[in-house]
């Protein structure tokens, strides 16, 4: 089992925490490493740290801070396999999903390049008598990124970090303590292609400490990613500390299928949308909203294709639905199904029981679908976030929508 270091100063360091998550390989239910949550001093340190290399880093020209993407695009295609396998080794995303994770994180860092066009200012000759008008983007400062569990590679590599550190700021990421392991490998990548020291740092830490990034003077802003409860508490405590922050949180996401739709190719891309990174994923299709007419016809299609499903260790190129992320997560998304039968919905697919030969110890859960749920069961409202499909029924589109 492997300690992992945090990132500080472009070397992987090692905390003098005793407190650690630990990671795990879903597809086996092994424990593979322990993360640390960084001390209150490591904290400010990679913060101080940040803040020293920003006087510089804002300083260079865009031109040459896109340099460093450009490199990190060439080495993320160089090593798209290596960063493949450890996506899904740590989240348990199949393949292609873990692939796809991946690729979109170099997208990102592909858009960040074209920095130089993006940060164009803009100006108005005569505004007013005797005045013009020019506007500048500048760089701001410190930001710290705060990342879910469930896309390693394309949202603190992509979302947060290329973009960020292409405006000419820098950033103190802070990875999910359960799925550190892709950030980290990545973080060497940016170092390779010559990113100076201190521009990024990578940490992890607990709810307490994380109060710490948001309210040091030095930080101006936060990007957050995850729940909706924890992206309340840190657009709350940001806006106190008067910072910017955006925080994107959870969804439960609907389609409609009317009565002139195609079944099978309807039924197609619900499974796909509703099954695929086993349903962790905020934009993951959890509620289908039938009209009565074609609704048995529906659910009978999507019965039949959810069980074609490969269940499988995510590594498996073969498989098409791999583990969820962890013992508990596991544990959380079956009484999830255990409440929604409890408050009447029909199960039509049981995933709860499912088994993979050779991988027994994994966290794994088969596709499931509960018909007849309605808006007052809990199920039918809250986000469950894993390989769960309710299907709703009504009368007509108007009642639908």
């Amino acid at each position: 089992m492997e300690v992992l270091k945090y990132f500080l100063n472009n070397k992987y360091t090692e905390s003098k925490s005793e407190n650690y998550y630990e990671v795990y390989n879903p597809s086996t239910g092994e424990l593979i490493a322990r993360m640390p949550k960084c001390t209150t001093e490591e904290i400010n340190e990679a913060i101080i740290s940040a803040d020293a290399a920003f006087k510089k880093w804002s300083a260079t020209p865009v031109l040459k801070r896109v340099q460093v993407l450009y490199r990190v695009r060439e080495l993320m295609n160089e090593r798209l396999d290596e960063l493949t396998l450890c996506a899904a080794t740590e989240h348990g995303k199949v393949w292609e999903e873990a692939k796809g994770d991946v690729l979109k994180a170099k997208e990102a860092t592909e858009h960040a390049i074209s920095m130089p066009s993006l940060m164009l200012g803009d100006s108005l000759l005569d505004a007013s008598t005797g005045y013009d008008t020019v506007l500048y983007r500048e760089p701001i400062g410190v930001f710290v990124g705060m990342a879910p569990f469930n896309f390693p590679a394309m949202i603190p590599m992509g979302w947060m970090v290329p973009l960020c550190l292409a405006c000419g700021n820098s950033m103190v990421l802070k990875v999910a303590g359960a799925t550190p392991m892709t950030a980290l490998k990545m973080a060497g990548i940016y170092k390779e292609a010559g990113l100076p020291d201190g521009v990024l740092n990578i940490i992890s830490s607990d709810r307490v400490d994380s109060e710490a990034l948001i309210s040091n003077e030095l930080v101006k802003g936060i990007t957050f990613v995850g729940s909706t409860s924890v992206g309340s508490y840190v657009y709350r405590t940001a806006a106190k500390y008067g910072k910017r922050v955006q925080a994107l949180c959870e969804a439960k996401n609907h389609a409609l299928v009317m009565s002139d739709a195609h079944i099978d190719r309807a039924a197609a891309g619900i499974i796909n949308a509703a099954y695929g990174c086993a349903g962790e994923r905020c934009m993951a299709l959890p509620v289908v909203v039938a009209e009565e007419a074609i609704a048995d016809r529906l659910v009978a299609a999507l019965k039949v294709q959810a069980e074609k499903l490969i269940i499988g260790c995510a590594y498996d190129k073969s498989s098409a639905l791999g583990p969820v992320y962890s013992a508990a997560h596991k544990a959380a998304v079956t009484e999830w199904i255990n409440k929604g039968i409890k408050e009447g919905a029909k199960l039509i697919l049981d995933g709860r029981n499912v088994t993979v030969r050779g991988f027994e110890n994994g966290f794994y859960l088969g596709p499931t679908i509960l018909d007849y749920v309605s808006e007052e069961m809990s199920v039918g409202r809250e986000e469950i976030f894993g390989p769960v499909l309710c299907v709703k029924r009504v009368k007509d589109v108007e009642e639908g929508l």
